[in-house]
């Protein structure tokens, strides 16, 4: 015997209310087998569940296209950053600047490694750290670093950050749109159980098979057990 299932996506749910919803012109002495109060407040509701949809598809898809360019951001900025680092380190070997002078940049004077740059936080305290390094340096008399210039790393590093934070910004409104979506999703599921349970009801009388006959009309939908699939599956063949 096939049986009721609440929908389970967004799109079902919008179909499972449009389907009662559109009986919302009919004349007022027209017999349904829901109360007009169910089918006021699926009205009510329907714009509103519409509307949340809209918007959280809109930011998840505005933080997708952005990631990109995102990611791009953060691979130049890794870059600069390291090279940067490289070329201060093979100026101190090379003796042309002090090591000691490295503490400026939070690097120690005797290790020659480049730090770790694999997260966003360390990218934005290691381009933080070289480049106050870098204009203290200069600002106290020492030639500055070439190829690149700290002022190419500061241009990389700003773009980066100002996309970081509006990553995060991004990000936050995504879980606000979610939070509010899920919401949403069970106000409706229990609207669509009022509409369904009042349908089911209002035609009971006709017995199991014509009852779901009739309720299939006004958007319940029923489901075939697997067995019960696998034995139609079996007579068509």
């Amino acid at each position: 015997m096939p049986y009721r299932r609440l929908p389970n996506t967004d799109a079902a749910r919008l179909r499972a209310l449009r389907a009662v919803a559109c009986y919302k012109n009919s004349p007022i002495d027209t017999e349904l087998p829901f109360d007009r109060r169910i089918l006021q407040e699926i009205c009510s509701f329907l714009p509103q569940f519409e509307n949340a949809m809209f918007e959280y598809k809109q930011a998840i898809n505005s933080e997708g296209n952005k990631n990109n360019k995102y990611q791009q951001y953060i691979k130049n900025v890794r870059l600069y950053i390291s090279h940067f680092i490289q070329v201060l380190n093979l100026a101190c070997i090379r003796n042309e600047i002090k090591p000691e002078k490295k503490l400026l940049y939070k690097l120690l004077p005797d290790n020659y490694a480049v730090p770790d740059l694999s997260t966003e936080t360390l990218l934005l305290e290691w381009g933080k750290n070289i480049i106050q390094g870098e204009n203290e340096r200069t600002r106290a008399g020492g030639s500055p670093i070439y190829n690149p210039t700290i002022a190419k790393v500061q241009v990389h590093y700003d773009i980066f950050k100002e996309a970081y934070h509006s990553k995060k910004v991004a990000q936050k409104n995504v879980g606000r749109y979610a939070e509010n979506m899920q919401k949403m999703r069970m106000r409706a599921d229990e609207i669509i159980l009022d509409a369904w349970n009042q349908i089911e009801q209002a035609f009971v009388h006709y017995g199991m098979d014509e009852m779901q006959q009739k309720a299939k009309e006004f958007g319940i939908v029923y489901y075939l057990r697997r067995k019960e699939r696998q034995a139609m599956t079996k007579k068509s063949h």
